[in-house]
């Protein structure tokens, strides 16, 4: 049984800092970038501010439904966002936990966003969701940058 995995990336946008905040906490923008390449959000509950909750639907090309839940601890606007977020089996319990902590920093008019996200309390049956959890938010950070050359 896996305890504990931790994982940082640290990505450098070239857009303003208040902008690429403004893709993280809103979930109207955040579901058009968050997941995994060819994922879709057709439910995205994304509450920033503390004990805000959060309650995504992650849609794969396939069609199978990816369902996901978690809650924010700490909102530091246009510095940091703590949260946990959970993958959720079929009967909507938790395979595991990842304490997520996302910093946002302006430098010379691009933004530096470092992600932190620490697992734990993982089930046996979350090893293929953990082992695919850096590309994942590579992924998404590559859609996060797609996203924002687009508006």
């Amino acid at each position: 049984m896996i305890t504990q995995q931790k994982l940082t990336i640290t990505r450098i946008f070239n857009a303003p800092l208040e902008l690429v905040w403004n893709l993280w906490t809103d979930p109207v923008h955040l579901a058009r970038w968050w997941g995994p390449m060819g994922f879709s959000n057709p439910l995205c509950k994304w509450e920033v501010k503390v004990g805000g909750t959060i309650y995504i639907r992650m849609q794969a090309p396939d069609g199978t439904i990816h369902p996901m839940d978690g809650q924010f601890h700490e909102v530091m606007e246009f510095e940091k966002l703590v949260f946990t977020s959970a993958a959720l089996d079929a009967n909507g319990k938790r395979l595991f936990e990842i304490l997520n902590t996302v910093t946002f920093r302006e430098q010379d008019k691009k933004t530096i966003v470092s992600m932190t996200a620490i697992v734990s309390n993982a089930r046996p049956e979350a090893e293929p969701y953990l082992s695919g959890t850096e590309e994942g938010w590579n992924q998404s950070m590559e859609r996060l940058e797609d996203y924002l050359n687009k508006i």
